[in-house]
């Protein structure tokens, strides 16, 4: 009988070994299940702060684009508004040219009639150049200056006493600037002793 109770003990141990090793497992599951639901969680937070943080660069990226398409649309309207009639003013400056060379080929003529046309032509063309210069024209000043290449175009070089190498001799046409962008440059001689 002994046996019997050592068997039925043994097995009452055993049973209850095996009925811990369930409990053992279930509480396992349940904490691995609790612990990869964490994961689940914390992996969601993180994809969640991440779109955010990429959502934010896109709105600064977007931000900032848009700031400077603002800047280039300003600058590119103001230099619109500043030369804009770049193209007209440079087709009235031959208008310009003629009244000053009709000027230059009757002006010295001794005619009474002669003179009263070259004060009516000289008269018409202050009033031109006063009316371009209201829209940015402005005449360069070359003759006696030093020749500089971001005004002057040299077309001959010539000797003259007591005059410094470079220096303007002569003007053969006038430039001009508009609101200080040369659209033409003057047209001149300079000094060049040896």
């Amino acid at each position: 009988m002994e046996n019997t109770s050592e068997t039925n003990a043994t097995e009452q141990d055993s049973k209850e070994n095996v009925d811990n090793a369930v409990e053992t497992e279930e509480v396992s599951a349940s904490e691995t299940e609790e612990t990869q639901g964490q994961a689940q969680e914390e992996a969601q937070e993180e994809a969640k702060e991440e779109a955010k943080d990429e959502f934010k660069e896109k709105y600064y990226y977007l931000a900032a684009e848009m700031q400077n398409m603002q800047r280039r649309f300003e600058k590119e309207k103001e230099n619109l508004l500043k030369y804009g009639s770049e193209k007209i003013l440079k087709d009235m400056l031959d208008v310009v040219d003629n009244l000053e060379r009709t000027l230059g080929f009757i002006r010295n003529d001794e005619d009474e009639k002669v003179k009263n046309i070259v004060v009516g032509i000289d008269m018409i063309q202050k009033l031109f150049i006063d009316s371009l210069s209201k829209h940015g024209l402005k005449q360069i000043e070359a003759l006696g200056e030093e020749f500089d290449p971001n005004f002057h175009e040299a077309l001959a070089q010539q000797p003259a006493e007591g005059k410094p190498n470079m220096e303007v001799i002569q003007v053969h046409q006038n430039g001009y600037t508009l609101n200080d962008r040369v659209i033409r440059a003057a047209k001149v001689i300079v000094v060049k002793n040896d």
